[in-house]
């Protein structure tokens, strides 16, 4: 059985102290590959080196955090450094997506005008080079919806293809429809932690979700699942969200896994690494 952890931040300094360790103990796991998504500048030679460690088990993207553009008067410079990248990698890299984009509202409204600009440039380099992105949403499904109705109908206008992945999906099965509806089934759902939380709206959404739309994920260390909430999250834990699917869906792990990790494989190419 193989399971991908579809968002991990295993460069944290979180893991500083025994980053070698959390990569043996999420093969143990049966958790055969992680997805890096960058951050900014200040986390890219981290992200780097791990996967210049790990080849074979991880996978970078490239892409500017929303929050990552408050109170940044050099986002521009950032948003440029990404699209240098995605055309100029570094030796050894492969970029698998444009990812972690979105939007992000929760800490700060000042930012709108600047997320939303950022976020746009970045699917559309990602539509521009038929890369998947990874989408992040907090406090902004509202805006998130129309931007991304409106950016993939222009995309397919143009004859390019925006597809990717909602990171952390929490919303409720209605949520769920319209955006599958909108995007053509062409993105999928990264199921998390949160859905083994008690009062969780995406559990029981889960239900009513096609396996072929989901995969899982970790967003190590933050959102760590039950058992181990309350402590750091790592990718081994990715184990325990298929887990709570696979009750949820009425299915084994089994099936959950290979059905997830297939998604994965297909979204971000991973069969031809």
């Amino acid at each position: 059985m193989q399971l991908i952890d579809t968002h991990s931040h295993l460069y944290d300094e979180a893991f500083d102290a025994d980053r070698s360790a959390a990569l043996v103990r999420a093969l143990d796991a049966g958790v055969g590959q992680l997805l890096l998504p960058a951050i900014d500048s200040e986390s890219h030679e981290a992200l780097f080196a791990l996967c210049r460690e790990a080849p074979k088990q991880t996978h970078p993207m490239m892409g500017l955090h929303p929050t990552s553009i408050n109170e940044n008067p050099r986002w521009r410079e950032e948003l440029a450094l990404v699209e240098h990248y995605l055309d100029n990698p570094p030796t050894g890299i492969r970029f698998c997506a444009v990812g972690e984009i979105g939007l992000d509202f929760y800490w700060s409204q000042d930012y709108v005008a600047e997320q939303t600009e950022a976020f746009i440039a970045q699917l559309r380099m990602a539509a521009r080079r038929d890369l998947p992105v990874a989408i992040h949403t907090r406090a902004a499904w509202e805006a998130m919806e129309e931007m991304i109705g409106a950016e993939y109908a222009a995309a397919k206008a143009r004859g390019e293809r925006l597809r990717g992945v909602f990171h952390a999906y929490s919303e409720d099965a209605e949520t769920y429809r319209r955006l599958k509806a909108l995007t053509e089934g062409d993105f999928l759902f990264g199921i998390g932690g949160v859905v083994t939380y008690k009062k969780s709206a995406v559990a029981r959404a889960v239900p009513e979700m096609a396996l072929t739309d989901l995969v899982l994920e970790t967003d190590c260390p933050y959102l760590t699942p039950v058992p181990h909430r309350g402590t750091r999250n790592e990718s081994a834990y990715v184990r325990h969200t298929a887990e709570k699917v696979a009750e949820l869906k009425g299915l084994t792990l089994e099936e959950v896994a290979a059905q997830t990790t297939r998604n994965a494989e297909m979204l971000f190419a991973l069969k031809n690494d």
